[in-house]
C-alpha cells in the first residue's frame, strides 16, 4: 500500500505543478512579454524608434548613470554594514531578537512611509535640526532635503534591514562547530572569520548584494519626495513614469522599463558570475 501511495503522489505532481506555472506565467511572463512587444510599437517611427530616442537624448540616457551612482554605493554600504552586524549577532540571544524585531519595522513601513517620515525629520524645522540647534552644535538649520544626501539616508534606512536579515540567515546557517574546531587549533576570532565564515558567506553575500541592488536601483518614492527629481536624483524609474503619465507615451515608457531591466540583469549577472569563484561545498548549505 505504501508503494501505491507513492505512485499516486507521483501521478498528482503534474496537477500540482501546473497551477504554479500558470501563476508564474500570468504574473511575470505575460506582463514582460506585453511590455517588450509594446516597446517596439512607438507612436512614430520604426520599431526601434523608442530605443533610438532614449539613447540619443541625454536627459533620458543620463538617468542610467544617475541611478547607478545612487544604487551601487548604497548597496555596498548596506551589505558592508549588514555583514559585521549579522556576524556579531550570529548566536541566539535576546539582543538578536530585539534588534531583528526593530529592524523589521522599516521593511514593514515601506519606502513611501519612510520617505514621508524623513520629510518631517530632515526638514529645516524638523526634529534633527531643532535638536542640533537646541544643543548649540549648529547656528542655522542643515538643509538635506531635495538633495542626494536625503535619498541616500532613505535608501540606507529601508535597505539595511533587508540586507541584515538576509545576512543573518546565511551566518546562522553555517555550522558553528567549524569555528570551534579552528579555535582549538589556535585560530583567533578574526582569522576564524576570514578563513571560515567569509569564504562560506561569499555566495550569500552575492545573493544579498543582487537583491539589495535591484531594490535600490528601482528607487522612485525617495528620489521624488526627498531628492531633486529635475536634477541630481532624476532616476530612470522617474523617466519611465514621466513618459507614461505625463507624455502618455506608454510605448516609450515600456522601452525605458526594458532598458532598466537590462541594466539590472547586467549588474546582477556580473555579481552572480563572481560568485562562481567562491567556495562551494557541503558546509555552506547549513548546520547539518
Amino acid at each position: 500500500m505504501a508503494h501505491d501511495a507513492r505512485a499516486a503522489g507521483r501521478d498528482l505532481r503534474p496537477l500540482l505543478v501546473l497551477p504554479g506555472l500558470a501563476v508564474v506565467l500570468g504574473l511575470f511572463c505575460y506582463p514582460f512579454i506585453y511590455g517588450l512587444i509594446l516597446s517596439f510599437e512607438p507612436l512614430e517611427g520604426g520599431p526601434f524608434a523608442n530605443y533610438i530616442a532614449f539613447f540619443t537624448n541625454s536627459r533620458l540616457y543620463g538617468t542610467i548613470g544617475t541611478t547607478l551612482w545612487l544604487s551601487l554605493p548604497i548597496t555596498i554600504v548596506n551589505v558592508g554594514l549588514a555583514l559585521p552586524v549579522a556576524y556579531a549577532l550570529r548566536k541566539p540571544s535576546s539582543s538578536q531578537r530585539i534588534i531583528t524585531t526593530i529592524l523589521v519595522v522599516p521593511i514593514t513601513l515601506g519606502t513611501v512611509l519612510a520617505a514621508e517620515g524623513l520629510l518631517s525629520y530632515l526638514s529645516p524645522n524638523g526634529w534633527m535640526n531643532r535638536a542640533l540647534l537646541d544643543i548649540g552644535l549648529i547656528s542655522e538649520p542643515i538643509r538635506l532635503l531635495h538633495k542626494p544626501a536625503a535619498v541616500i539616508i532613505s535608501l540606507v534606512i529601508t535597505g539595511f534591514p533587508f540586507a541584515f536579515l538576509m545576512m543573518l540567515s546565511y551566518v546562522t546557517g553555517i555550522d558553528p562547530t567549524l569555528a570551534r574546531a579552528a579555535a582549538t587549533l589556535g585560530a583567533p576570532p578574526h582569522r576564524q572569520f576570514m578563513r571560515i565564515y567569509l569564504p562560506l558567506l561569499a555566495p550569500g553575500i552575492a545573493i544579498t548584494f543582487a537583491l539589495c541592488f535591484v531594490q535600490a536601483f528601482a528607487v522612485f518614492p525617495s528620489a521624488v519626495m526627498l531628492g531633486a527629481p529635475a536634477g541630481p536624483t532624476r532616476v530612470i524609474s522617474l523617466a519611465a513614469y514621466e513618459a507614461a503619465f505625463e507624455q502618455y507615451d506608454y510605448s516609450l515608457a515600456s522601452a525605458i522599463a526594458i532598458i532598466m531591466g537590462i541594466v539590472q540583469l547586467a549588474v546582477v549577472g556580473a555579481v552572480l558570475g563572481l560568485r562562481n569563484f567562491a567556495y562551494r561545498g557541503p558546509a555552506a548549505s547549513g548546520k547539518g
